[in-house]
């Protein structure tokens, strides 16, 4: 059992997707179903927008393997999270009710995150696309019959700039592993700083006063 003193080294990822999936396709449910599972097959923490849809099939199935989901709500409170945004609270262990509206969300999820994975989407997933590109986060787009991906590769092509961390696979836990082998790569290397509680210190002159 864990005694929390490194759970924080769990790797965090992201899922950017579409909260109205009526484009998506009629197999978007099962991938967003496989991509959680595989997140939490590995260990990973799932991140989300607090949100329906893609997202939210994603966090089911990472809690169907017993996973941890963190949610991010654009709303300050759960009563508006609830009564004014409409957005469940199901399949999320915890809610971070930001209060900063969709692009605000968007934003600190994001950069909670150590990478991002896309499936499918609509324009708030292109802008958390944007946010982690310019954060050089890593990246993965789970590709299928949606249009999404296809996308992000035209904004690529077109945007004349270089990005090593953007991973394009259609295999979920491939992409997952992949994914988190980018940011094993980022991770500061803790072995040559190691923490280690030190003894009280006695103030000069404490001794002479006593």
């Amino acid at each position: 059992m864990s005694n929390g003193k490194h759970e924080h080294l769990q790797i965090k990822l992201a899922i950017s997707g579409a909260a109205e999936t009526g484009h998506c396709g009629i197999d978007a449910y099962d991938k967003g179903i496989a991509l959680g599972r595989e997140i939490a097959t590995r260990g990973a923490v799932l991140i989300n927008g607090a949100t329906t849809g893609f997202p939210l099939w994603a966090a089911m199935g990472a809690k169907e393997k017993g996973g941890t989901t963190v949610g991010f709500s654009p709303a300050n409170s759960e009563k508006e999270h609830i009564e004014q945004y409409n957005l469940p609270v199901e399949y999320l262990d915890l809610i971070i009710y930001t209060g900063f509206g969709f692009p605000g969300r968007d934003l600190i999820m994001t950069r909670s995150a150590d990478a991002v994975l896309f499936g499918c989407g609509r324009i708030g997933t292109i802008h958390e696309f944007t946010i982690a590109f310019e954060d050089r986060k890593p990246i993965g787009i789970f590709e299928a019959d949606w249009e999404t991906d296809e996308e992000i590769k035209a904004i690529l092509e077109k945007g004349h700039r270089e990005n090593d961390k953007i991973i394009f696979d259609s295999d979920p836990g491939r992409l997952v592993e992949r994914v988190m082998d980018l940011v094993r790569q980022d991770r500061v290397n803790r072995a040559s700083f190691r923490f280690e509680p030190q003894p009280a210190q006695t103030p000069p002159g404490a001794a002479l006063q006593a």
